[in-house]
């Protein structure tokens, strides 16, 4: 007889902060506007993050290799377009739906992932730098132990 194992997804225990944006700039101007203001160096990824065949969501990344830290930015939500084959007033039209990477968090529009190998965090500095940035109209820290969807930010 074989045994079998399984390993359980709440195995994965990764210490990061998430930190909400809300700001009507693009991807690319939030992370140049990042750049600027936090004198990081954010990059987009060659290839953006698939969560299924047509759903697609940039990354910008950043390894902070003097606090050794690991940095990304991302947006909350991704536009895919509905292939279904509909039968209504608007078949020749095409459709769109809306994927959300954290539900619990509809109204945020970006998010940044601080991951770091140390228990203790300093984001009270880094949420005021982000209040002086001209566009982006609230940043506020998000509790991950109590998030439904943290598989979500696992990649």
């Amino acid at each position: 007889m074989v045994a079998t194992h399984k390993m359980s997804i709440d195995f994965y225990e990764d210490s990061f902060d998430l930190i909400a944006l809300h700001s009507s700039l693009e991807d690319y101007a939030m992370a140049y506007a990042l750049n600027l203001y936090l004198k990081s160096n954010f990059r987009r990824r060659r290839k953006d993050l698939e969560i299924s065949n047509d759903i697609a969501v940039s990354i910008f990344e950043w390894r902070d290799d003097i606090n050794d830290r690991y940095w990304t930015f991302f947006p909350n939500h991704s536009v895919r377009e509905d292939t279904s084959d509909r039968m209504d007033l608007f078949s020749n039209e095409p459709a769109y739906s809306m994927f959300t990477m954290v539900p619990e968090h509809r109204d945020v529009d970006y998010f940044i992932k601080i991951e770091h190998d140390d228990g203790a965090s300093s984001t009270e500095k880094l949420l005021k730098t982000l209040l002086t940035v001209p566009n982006i109209v609230t940043a506020y820290r998000i509790d991950t132990d109590k998030l439904k969807s943290k598989n979500n930010l696992i990649y």
